[in-house]
């Protein structure tokens, strides 16, 4: 059976997993990871692929990867793509999915995380760069300001973010940052694994990876 992102977004299940797997990392202390993050890179996953020319079928289970890819957080943050990918196996499979796009899906969701990642396919390229680029203010939920860490800082001195993809060339990352509140390279501190990442994933596409902050470009 051809499940279908909506199916997904339909599912109470799935719905209740990414609540508590969100919920987990407030008390953690990590920035948003809840719908508006997992949608926004569902969305980014699916418009990359199909600006490059893949099928509209890869675009649709990039899209579903990138819905799940973070349900593995309410197990535990440590190996959350890999239990993400057990989780999101049973899922599926329990939805009558079939077994060619589970394994699409549940590959991109395992490696997706920058500790074991690697872009194995393009689907998880796709999810890769949609995910280690969502940079932005409203990710930042801790209301005191003088208590941010550098994860709250980074993210809260964003004040514009976009991924740009030309087919053929680059997939850039374009920052407007408020260097009073967050310098460059703060930026880079921890960010720089996930940058890395985000280079192979943008090589498995046939692109270039660059990084453009306030104008000047960095990578």
């Amino acid at each position: 059976m051809k499940i279908t992102y909506q199916d997904l977004r339909n599912n109470e299940a799935i719905r209740t997993y990414i609540l508590k797997a969100d919920e987990s990392l407030i008390a953690l202390g990590y920035t948003e990871h809840s719908f508006a993050h997992v949608v926004k890179v569902a969305d980014c996953a699916s418009r990359i692929l199909r600006m490059l020319g893949y099928s509209e079928r890869e675009a649709e289970l990039a899209r579903m990867a990138g819905y799940l890819h973070d349900i593995g957080n309410v197990i535990n943050r440590i190996d959350h793509a890999q239990s993400g990918a057990v989780m999101a196996f049973r899922i599926l499979d329990k939805m009558g999915a079939d077994p060619e796009d589970i394994a699409t899906i549940i590959t991109a969701i395992g490696n997706h995380d920058e500790s074991t990642a690697f872009p194995v396919n393009p689907v998880a390229a796709a999810l890769i760069l949609a995910d280690k680029t969502d940079v932005r203010r409203s990710r930042v939920r801790n209301p005191d300001r003088t208590n941010f860490d550098i994860h709250d800082r980074v993210n809260y001195s964003v004040r514009e973010s976009r991924l740009d993809i030309k087919p053929s060339e680059s997939a850039e990352l374009i920052l407007t940052i408020d260097t009073d509140i967050c310098a460059v390279m703060d930026y880079f501190e921890i960010f720089l694994n996930r940058m890395t990442l985000c280079r192979k994933a943008a090589e498995k596409l046939g692109l270039q990876f660059r990084l453009v902050i306030n104008g000047q470009r960095l990578l």
